[in-house]
């Protein structure tokens, strides 16, 4: 990919850099789960609904988020249950327009069953004008089991948020569904768009039953639930409380500048979640209070995200060798899908780690070796070990929350200017 221009050096020695000092957050750990064991105890409540179908049913297993640890596991296991109980389950994916309704570890050997994905659609009529879609697969499935994770979103608030509710919404909405509801959530709100239109499709639509999940600090499964229809919002509303109470976040509230290692859309839907770093570039997102930052550099992309930049529009700078993995078209058109094109809106660009941390340093309030605020992170979803500058240590919870490191790193660059980055070591 070229780019009208790369920034290269400027004033400024990173020699005079502040040390960093490593610090490890303690989290209160929700235990993780056997997730086929949790499943085991919560089956009995789908035995009612799948009593009720003839034999050779065919059920679409519609199965959501990227990222969530074990899905293909967990997945095989429902499979495994709906073939003894005497139906034809086929997995469907149901991520919206994310992935070109593909997803990843999605195949026929992974689940243990077909795998049919396209992005035609069913027009369902509209619930208080709100134009609701359904993925003409699981339409024409004689019932439907939504499976995902519950969490905070990335870009409203709400007491329903990410879960089986937004699933069947705007996951199975394909993009026309996607499109349409964030279109009307610009201005009456995705926290409301999302549970009326997931009503009325709960009351057209042959929903079997939802198996949610929420993960603890360390993206592990920690609760699972088996929702019949009449449940599902319910749950989702348990379940969003439980999630947000477990959701890790950065422990220093202002910072200067954020070095991010990697984004991508397996790691956040925003590829760098807002609840964590305080921001999103959409703007009907939910302002957040916390943390406060002036300025965001990501050094690169993931493989998995498949060049799908979404987040890049709240960033200040990226590095040349992000800017080579971005696929324009996947970006663009989750940003646009999302009525947020200013998410795809280009950051400046650096030859080298160094040009874009010295040059965004040059941007922030006056600042000293001693007081400036400077925080690395691996990725918004890996935030168990953090670095961070002098200028932020009395900003951080008291013991046991934290552990901070005896002995100071300093910045570390190799022969081109790029970061020896402590959490990978390249």
């Amino acid at each position: 990919m070229t780019y009208p221009f790369v920034l290269g050096p400027v004033a400024g020695d990173a020699s005079g850099l502040p040390a960093m000092f490593e610090v490890r957050q303690h989290f209160d750990v929700l235990p993780a789960v056997d997730m086929l064991a949790a499943l085991d105890d919560e089956w009995p409540r789908a035995e009612a609904p799948l009593s009720a179908l003839a034999p050779g049913a065919g059920v679409a297993v519609a199965v959501g988020s990227r990222g969530i640890a074990d899905i293909a596991v967990l997945v095989r296991g429902i499979v495994a249950r709906l073939t003894a109980a005497g139906c034809e389950p086929f997995v469907v994916p149901a991520m919206g327009s994310h992935g070109g309704a593909t997803a990843a570890g999605q195949t026929e050997a992974a689940v243990g069953a077909p795998v049919r994905a396209t992005m035609e659609v069913v027009s369902l009529g509209e619930a208080e004008g709100i134009p609701l879609f359904l993925d003409r697969f699981a339409w024409e499935a004689d019932g439907i089991v939504l499976v995902n994770r519950v969490k905070p979103h990335t870009d409203f608030v709400g007491d329903i948020e990410s879960g089986l509710m937004k699933q069947l919404v705007i996951g199975l909405g394909k993009q026309a569904g996607a499109e349409h509801y964030h279109r009307l959530g610009v201005v009456r709100g995705l926290e409301v768009t999302i549970p009326v239109a997931a009503r009325e499709l709960l009351k057209k639509v042959s929903v079997l039953f939802g198996v949610a999940l929420v993960e603890n600090e360390e993206h592990r499964p920690a609760a699972l639930r088996v929702a019949l229809p009449k449940d599902i919002e319910e749950v989702d509303r348990d379940l969003l409380r439980l999630a947000r109470l477990h959701l890790p976040g950065i422990p220093v509230d202002d910072i200067d500048l954020l070095i991010v290692d990697e984004m991508g859309k397996e790691i956040s839907g925003n590829g760098l979640d807002p609840n964590v770093v305080g921001k999103a570039a959409p703007s009907y997102s939910a302002p957040r209070s916390r943390p406060r930052v002036s300025r965001i550099f990501v050094r690169d992309l993931t493989a998995a995200t498949e060049g799908n930049a979404a987040g890049l529009g709240v960033t200040d700078a990226i590095t040349t060798r992000l800017l080579e993995r971005i696929d324009v078209k996947a970006t663009a058109v989750n940003a646009f899908t999302s009525c947020a094109p200013e998410d795809a809106k280009m950051p400046a660009v650096f030859a080298s780690d160094r040009d874009a941390i010295m040059s965004l340093l040059t941007t922030i309030r006056p600042t000293t070796a001693e007081d400036l605020r400077l925080v690395h992170i691996r990725n918004t979803m890996d935030l168990a070990r953090v670095w961070v500058s002098a200028g932020c240590l009395g900003q951080l919870p008291a013991p046991p929350a934290v552990s901070v490191g005896e002995t100071p790193r300093k910045l570390v660059f190799d022969a081109a200017g790029d970061l020896v980055s402590p959490f990978t070591g390249a």
